[in-house]
């Protein structure tokens, strides 16, 4: 009886195993599955997005709101993410008479800028987080590098940021700085209009931004 029993037992045993058994593919693929990466839902009314654009003769500033997106954490850091902007809600905040800045607002919407009718979001997809060993003055813990939508133009872009994951929530806070004729915004601007004197408008406006997401 135990020479019967002791070959059933063994072949229990093999016919129980996991199927990754001998296929180191199989057995990399469910390890991974262990560590997968949570995903957490971007809150747009707790989200803001600033930005600043600067001329020979003065700057303006104001903001665009988040639409949706997604980021995702490893552990207690954030690894990943997609974020959409709506650009239909881009706002000028230094101009206080109504005329002029809905004149303002109107010439960003349109083909010298934007182009917001025919391009109505923008959107940031990260492609790599490079954590650094000791956080900046200005408290920045990480450099983003990840791919930006403006006008249908996609270009790779990459700066310093603070995020952090605590408590169901996932946060990233900084300033990008961004070269928008990269974008084919060329309006004013003296690299392509030498003589425009002092009514040249910067190559670079920056986006100050605060993401908070979760699970």
């Amino acid at each position: 009886m135990k020479k019967i029993l002791v070959p059933a037992l063994l072949a229990v045993s093999l016919l129980a195993a996991p199927v990754y058994a001998g296929n180191p593919a199989a057995a990399k693929a469910a390890s991974s599955l262990k560590a997968a990466d949570k995903t957490y839902k971007v809150q747009p009314q707790l989200s803001t997005l600033g930005w600043v654009g600067k001329k020979v003769t003065g700057q303006h500033d104001g903001n665009v709101q988040f639409k949706d997106g997604s980021v995702l954490v490893r552990g207690n850091q954030i690894v990943g993410g997609t974020f959409v902007v709506d650009m239909n809600t881009l706002k000028v905040t230094d101009i206080k008479d109504a005329d002029t800045n809905g004149k303002l607002v109107g010439h960003l919407r349109s083909e010298d800028f934007f182009s917001i009718d025919k391009n109505p979001t923008a959107t940031f997809k990260i492609t790599k987080v490079a954590t650094l060993k000791k956080a900046d003055a200005a408290g920045n813990n990480a450099n983003i590098t990840g791919d930006l939508t403006i006008k249908g133009i996609t270009q790779s872009i990459t700066f310093p940021a603070k995020t952090g994951v605590k408590g169901g929530l996932a946060s990233a806070s900084g300033t990008a700085t961004i070269d928008r004729t990269k974008f084919d915004i060329k309006y004013g601007s003296k690299s392509f209009f030498e003589s425009i004197g002092d009514k040249a408008i910067m190559d670079e406006f920056t986006l100050s931004f605060n993401v908070v997401a979760k699970q």
